[in-house]
């Protein structure tokens, strides 16, 4: 299972928010390129970046900063989400070197935009599926949509899609547990590898998700809990590899 340190964007700065409210946000550097560079001497070997500001405009705001990212560690794989609507954005990200682009409120308005995605740019696709009250939220999860997180997740089937995100909206920046159990669910409903995100808060979760990994869980992204130190990446990565 891989461990994957967050980056969330919000006017050039590394911040976490509560349950997604942009108006709830905690600036833990005004560095992003430094603190990616942090969490790669830790071990990371994956970075899970969102642009903030892009998912509520629906279009990129912090591009400047995940190139800033990618060009300064081009050993580090970077995965990037938040206001990718079109082809022309995932061209210029996956060209300035990020290996894989997130697809989230696309997904649901227009499914066919990520099949069209995974014919373009096999294998760099991902589609985020963010739940609250187990409905699927999109435009930086400000709205509600009717679908739920498994119907979403198996119109992708035999799409090529790479992985899925799966976020828990209720608990994301919380620091109340990671939702081991709708993930797994999520994992068993699909044949497309499932990536936890969303409440992690100590080493209990990492081994409670890895517990269930067999269900088809990749891995794991780990944001506030990161910066409050209550995991310590070293120690989480030294647990998994030690399974």
């Amino acid at each position: 299972m891989i461990l994957i340190p967050a980056i969330d964007l919000k006017q050039g700065q590394c911040v976490r928010l509560r349950q997604g409210r942009m108006e709830d946000s905690t600036v833990f550097s005004d560095d992003p390129v430094a603190m990616a560079g942090k969490w790669l001497e830790q071990g990371a070997g994956r970075l899970h970046v969102v642009d903030l500001d892009g998912a509520f405009e629906g279009k990129p705001v912090n591009a400047d900063v995940i190139e800033a990212i990618s060009a300064a560690y081009p050993d580090l794989t970077i995965q990037i989400g938040g206001g990718i609507r079109t082809m022309e954005t995932v061209e210029a990200y996956l060209e300035a070197g990020v290996n894989y682009v997130i697809i989230g409120t696309q997904a649901v308005r227009n499914p066919e935009f990520v099949t069209e995605l995974c014919v373009e740019f096999p294998g760099q696709v991902i589609v985020g599926i963010d739940a609250k009250n187990g409905l699927v939220a999109v435009q930086g999860w400000a709205e509600s949509s009717d679908h739920s997180a498994e119907h979403l997740a198996q119109k992708f089937e035999d799409q090529g899609v790479s992985a899925i995100v799966y976020t828990d909206i209720s608990r994301d920046g919380m620091m109340q547990g990671v939702n081991v159990e709708a993930t797994r669910l999520l994992a068993e409903a699909v044949d497309i590898p499932v990536i936890a995100s969303g409440g992690v808060t100590n080493i209990d979760d990492i081994k409670h998700l890895n517990q269930v990994q067999d269900a088809g869980i990749q891995g794991v992204i780990i944001g506030r809990a990161l910066y409050e130190g209550t995991i310590d990446l070293a120690e989480a990565r030294a647990y998994i590899e030690g399974q």
